[in-house]
């Protein structure tokens, strides 16, 4: 890790507050954009935000949110980061390193005893945060109900 205390660089702010999202947005993003979300619903989109604790990254002069990332959590022992997307417009400003740390620290309180992720592109972005390949892949397995995309 290279830092524990999580800011954002300078004109962007970071809420956890679910009003706040543009929830319309978050969709085009992931289900245009996102290998992982390509084709999502918005009604899906609607009910992942519903269920998951949230974070937007807004520009403070003109209010719009310019990244997103999702938790899927019980605030006690697990923690599972997905849906993390910055906009193209702003990308290279150490936005989504900025957004996962955040997100490591928001955590921290809760003592869960992992925070986990899956990405195909974005190896060097976590590993800057802390993250690294599970030590045992070995003992965790999946169910999937739908073949990946």
């Amino acid at each position: 890790m290279t830092d524990t205390t999580p800011s954002l660089p300078d004109g962007y702010a970071l809420s956890t507050d679910r009003a706040r999202l543009d929830a319309a947005r978050v969709h085009r993003w992931l289900s245009t954009d996102a290998y992982w979300a390509l084709g999502r619903s918005r009604e899906k989109q609607d009910r992942a935000i519903e269920g998951s604790l949230n974070f937007g990254v807004y520009d403070e002069t003109s209010g719009e949110q310019v990244a997103y990332a999702r938790v899927v959590t019980d605030l006690a022992t697990f923690a599972w980061l997905c849906d993390v997307y910055v906009d193209p417009s702003v990308r290279g400003k150490s936005l989504g390193t900025a957004l996962v740390m955040a997100v490591r620290e928001h955590l921290r309180p809760y003592g869960p005893r992992r925070l986990l992720l899956a990405t195909q592109d974005a190896h060097g972005v976590y590993e800057k945060v802390g993250f690294t390949a599970l030590p045992h892949p070995e003992r965790w397995m999946a169910l999937l109900f739908q073949p990946e995309p």
